[in-house]
């Protein structure tokens, strides 16, 4: 039987079933085998792997991570797939759960379905729901190796972006501290059924061991120092809503080795780290 990336193949399952897209779920779905292949290799799924997919659509990538994967769970907002799903992911490694993953109790999830063993998040995602769901997953202290989605190909570049780059910002240095991430390669609008508007990009981000370190004053001090991105640092600190005065932050600044008059965008993670601790010190 053809496989489901096929477009004569998905036009038959679709009428079939009198499926019709629905925009606000961001439905856009892959037509392109290669692409299909690409995105689980940069996953390196294997057949150890157990594997969350988020928004499955019909089962396009489903079907190739069944095809390699000890198990795949996907999570679909859609109930309208259900009877789709049926005839498009006979696996028996494959379950599909209909529910909206910004809903869901991440750590109950993988108790139940992957009994806390680790697992690999592979997904192509809407557009509209990227960064809170990537957050999500990172934050839930979950036995979570990797995260390969394909997003937005703007919204990528900010994903992976490092220092002194026109794309780093408060959220790249989020996605620093939690993983190593990787832009692994990009994807034209015309493999999707229907055509988004936007190109698309896949990345990797492979989970860091975190240490005991006070994340919730070091992002804020992170969004606050991008605020005005322009700025130099001290001035866009001075200008946040950070409770220091502009002394204070210039103390913390010297301490942290860091010149005042560099901007946001030319720190990495380890000097926004100190100078988070050294801004507590100067109060």
């Amino acid at each position: 039987m053809d496989r489901l990336y096929k477009p004569s193949r998905l036009t038959e399952i679709l009428n079939k079933y009198g499926f019709r897209f629905t925009k606000s779920l961001g439905q856009n779905f892959l037509i392109d085998g290669n692409i299909v292949r690409k995105i689980v290799d940069a996953a390196e799924i294997s057949e150890e792997d157990n594997v969350l997919e988020i928004g499955p659509g019909v089962g396009t990538l489903t079907e190739e991570l069944a095809l390699r994967a000890k198990k795949v769970v996907a999570v679909e907002i859609d109930e309208k797939l259900k009877k789709v799903h049926a005839e498009t992911l006979p696996y028996e490694n494959v379950e599909v759960v209909y529910g909206d993953i910004l809903e869901i109790d991440l750590k109950e999830f993988s108790k139940e379905h992957f009994n806390e063993e680790a697992f690999k998040v592979v997904a192509n995602l809407p557009y509209y729901v990227t960064t809170p769901i990537v957050e999500k997953l990172i934050l839930s202290n979950v036995n979570l190796i990797s995260i390969t989605v394909m997003v937005q190909k703007e919204v990528a570049k900010r994903l992976s972006a490092g220092p002194n780059s026109k794309d780093y910002s408060s959220l790249s240095v989020f996605i620093n501290y939690y993983s190593d991430s990787f832009y692994n390669f990009n994807v034209p609008k015309t493999v999707f059924m229907p055509k988004p508007n936007v190109d698309s990009a896949v990345i990797t981000l492979k989970m860091k061991e975190n240490d005991d370190f006070d994340t919730d004053f070091l992002f804020k001090v992170t969004r606050a120092a991008f605020t005005t991105r322009r700025k130099t640092i001290l001035n866009s600190l001075s200008n946040s809503n950070l409770d220091f005065t502009k002394d204070e932050y210039r103390k913390a600044l010297m301490l942290s080795n860091i010149d005042p008059m560099r901007r946001a965008e030319s720190l990495n993670l380890d000097e926004f780290k100190v100078l988070s601790i050294n801004l507590k010190s100067v109060v």
